[in-house]
């Protein structure tokens, strides 16, 4: 197997040499090939990065037996097969977070590299990596830094080629769907889980360890840290009480914590706070929501704190607890509250806001970092918050919090308006709070007054999610706005369930995409009459469903009636309309006219490479990819090969390692197939297999690499590899198209995964 893979190497070095040779046939391959080498880690230098989120705990206590037991399993000198791992299990509040913080702290020296995940779900899981491929240097432009896809593929092809001792923390590990795909693949390493599912803890690890609540004697010395007491200079009385709200508070770390925070920001005495709490707690129990003893416990401590908050510092801790915990820009407060109403109006002050955050960081109810502002919040104090508030009061908020991420989004419903590349960097502040709205409206009954306002702010962002290509997310939030929207027909329907039909269509899936396309245009035409720009719009998604039914003639028809619409108004979408009609033609066989009527585009007119991409809309590497096709039906390969060669770089520099991005190193690959240059193909090929892995909707992508590479492994006598390919591809085609069992094992079938212009 050696031999096979160094004579794999010595080829693709002699056919990168043979490029080089014709250099300006080859220029745009070759840069290509050359930017998919991760950054070279095999070398003796090793590197020295880690974004621990929070800073060490001079105040942490205890928990000597468990460090113990994470320092035997991570321990980085000692030799395994596997990589290294080991979960903390447990409910929370007991401490898991601080327990890996305190250990990552301690082993600083022990490791080159600490790279921490906040894994609650896919979005968090990506932004983190994000973070940690910016922070070792993987990222090579702006455009990367916008994908997670790329920082994921990058960081893990990275993990598995460093000499770098490192250690991986997955934080809050609650989604395990997320967290397999983002597991390394890397054969050494550490990987530390912390997490409240048992089936993480012993599915994904070597071993875990189970966290208990500290005993009597480590959570008194807990809270006597955090009120800054030393245990040698207590009194006996003041003993007496440090271990007896320790036994109250069943030694729940996060609730002493707490405990040592409110205090000493009232200036109590040990043995004042035991009598006040128990002053307060009728009024506590009154409002007891439904839960464990656990729950209630700390809801309690928490009551306590709340009760003495001021009005501003009130509405701002339960607007906190509906957004995600980690991560509130502070811009998205101040900006995003322009025109609120009267009672939040002070989110629109920076010193009003400033004065109302100052007191819940006094009380330890959330914490402040970085510049711009960020704002966190422990989930079990979010929880608290929202439990104290009744449903009534819990919409208000609600209202409140859609208002402000819509300042997020773009509005996709009334204009036809084409990617809005500007707004991302806004979307992504917002995108993991609007998640969090819907995770809390479909699981914890939370829902606003207001709900038609929430499904137009899932529908905005949800197009936002489809202009990154994140199709599984955007579709669930789309059929959530698509169930909330009280008129269905309404321009805002409309758009929901067109954009589900793209979404269909972009996933392979044309015929069920026509029939959302179909009633939108019926609502459109109804709202709009028959001459608006927005009725050509509708046909052209209708013209795109079926060129890839294949039902050409209904498809020439639809996009005739676009044109002449988009035409008469002067649209400046005239060029869209254009290059589907070239498409169209294409796939009917005649790349002459396809190529005369793209020609049409007003921006299009040159054809020169500048044209395609100077906009910066990924839009128009669709429009290149296009052109590239159009060279190749008319056998001019070269041109074929220049084209999309400099789509591809596009592609994978503004949209990342996507649906987009697979499809054109799928183009670029055949076509270096077709000359004879079959390890540079299979270069890209397997990229396609290994990147596709990191986004739930690249099964169809990966299945049609993987049939390619078993037809190059059998043509090479390489049978075992070949046959390892084919059975992976054959399993995902049958997972994907049950229809499709017992189909051929064929090029033709496996495309029938794929749309065939991925636009």
């Amino acid at each position: 197997m050696r031999i096979k893979r160094m004579s794999s190497i010595v080829e693709g070095e002699a056919e990168s040499a043979r490029m080089r040779k014709d250099e300006t046939h080859y220029k745009e391959v070759l840069t290509l090939l050359s930017s998919m080498t991760i950054k070279n880690t095999s070398d003796s230098r090793r590197d020295k990065y880690n974004n621990l989120p929070f800073s060490a705990n001079a105040k942490f206590s205890g928990r000597e037996d468990i460090l113990a037991a994470i320092r035997s399993a991570l321990n980085p000198e000692s030799q395994a097969s596997l990589p290294k791992s080991i979960a903390l299990f447990g409910m929370g509040g007991v401490g898991k977070t601080q327990i890996a913080t305190q250990y990552a702290y301690l082993e600083l020296e022990s490791f080159d590299v600490i790279l921490w995940i906040s894994a609650d779900n896919a979005i968090s899981i990506g932004q983190s990596f994000r973070t940690i491929a910016d922070g070792l240097g993987l990222l090579e432009s702006d455009d990367e830094r916008k994908d997670v896809a790329v920082a994921m593929y990058k960081v893990k092809k990275w993990l598995a080629t460093t000499t770098s001792a490192f250690l991986l923390v997955f934080d809050n590990a609650d989604d395990l769907a997320a967290v397999k795909t983002a597991w390394p693949t890397s054969t050494r390493g550490s990987i530390l889980v912390t997490t409240r599912d048992l089936i993480i803890a012993t599915s994904l690890v070597t071993t875990y360890a189970s966290i208990e609540t500290l005993d009597d004697d480590d959570g008194s010395r807990l809270l006597l840290k955090a009120v800054d007491l030393d245990n040698n200079s207590l009194t006996e009385q003041q003993q007496t009480a440090a271990i007896a709200i320790a036994k109250t508070f069943d030694g729940l770390p996060l609730a002493l914590t707490q405990i040592g925070g409110f205090i000493k920001q009232r200036r109590l005495s040990l043995t004042e706070f035991l009598p006040l709490y128990e002053r307060n707690s009728p009024k506590i129990n009154a409002r007891r929501a439904p839960g464990s003893d656990y729950e209630h416990t700390l809801s309690s401590v928490w009551n306590v704190s709340f009760e003495r908050l001021t009005e501003n510092s009130t509405h701002l801790l339960n607007l906190l607890s509906l957004f995600h915990p980690d991560g509130v820009f502070e811009d998205i407060l101040l900006q995003g509250s322009e025109n609120i109403g009267e009672e939040f109006a002070f989110l629109s002050d920076e010193m009003d806001v400033g004065d109302a955050s100052e007191e819940l960081l006094r009380g330890a109810l959330i914490n402040r970092s970085g510049a711009p502002a960020i704002l966190s919040m422990h989930r079990l104090v979010q929880s608290a918050a929202r439990n104290r508030v009744d449903a009534k009061r819990t919409a208000k908020y609600f209202d409140a919090v859609v208002h402000m991420l819509c300042w997020g989004f773009p509005d996709h419903s009334s204009t036809d308006i084409c990617h809005q590349i500007s707004a991302w960097a806004r979307c992504e502040k917002c995108l993991p709070h609007v998640y969090n709205l819907v995770l809390l409206a479909k699981h914890q009954g939370k829902h606003p007054d207001d709900g038609q306002q929430y499904a137009k702010l899932l529908l905005r962002c949800s197009w936002y999610l489809y202009e990154r290509e994140m199709y599984i997310v955007a579709r669930g939030m789309i059929e959530q706005a698509i169930s909330i929207f009280e008129d269905t027909n309404s321009l805002e329907y409309a758009s929901a369930i067109d954009l589900g039909g793209l979404i269909d269509l972009d996933l392979a899936q044309p015929s069920k995409a026509l029939v959302p396309f179909t009633r939108a245009l019926e609502i459109r035409k109804a709202k709009l009459g028959l001459e608006d720009p927005f009725i050509a719009y509708s046909l052209n998604n209708i013209a795109l469903a079926y060129t890839e039914m294949g039902e050409l003639d209904h498809a020439f028809a639809a996009h005739q009636e676009a044109i002449r619409i988009r035409f008469q108004a002067n649209s400046d979408r005239i060029g869209n309309s254009y290059s589907n009609l070239a498409s169209l033609f294409l796939r009917m066989g005649r790349p002459e006219e396809a190529e005369e009527t793209l020609a049409k585009c007003p921006s299009l007119k040159d054809f020169t490479d500048d044209t395609f991409l100077s906009t910066g809309n990924p839009r128009f590497s669709g429009d290149m990819v296009l052109l590239s096709r159009i060279r190749l039906a008319q056998g001019r390969s070269t041109d074929a090969l220049r084209l999309a060669s400099k789509a591809l770089d596009f592609r994978r520099r503004l949209l990342g390692n996507r649906l987009k991005t697979c499809d054109s190193e799928y183009d670029v690959a055949s076509i270096l197939l077709n000359e004879g240059h079959v390890s540079s193909a299979m270069q890209l090929l397997q990229e396609i297999v290994d990147i596709s892995e990191t986004f739930a909707e690249g099964d169809g992508q990966r299945a049609r690499a993987l049939y390619k590479l078993s037809e190059i492994y059998a043509n090479r006598d390489m049978l075992a590899e070949s046959t390892s390919c084919r059975e992976k591809a054959v399993a995902l085609r049958s997972a994907l198209r049950p229809d499709l069992v017992d189909s051929p094992f064929e090029e033709t079938e496996f495309s029938r995964l794929c749309l065939w212009m991925l636009w």
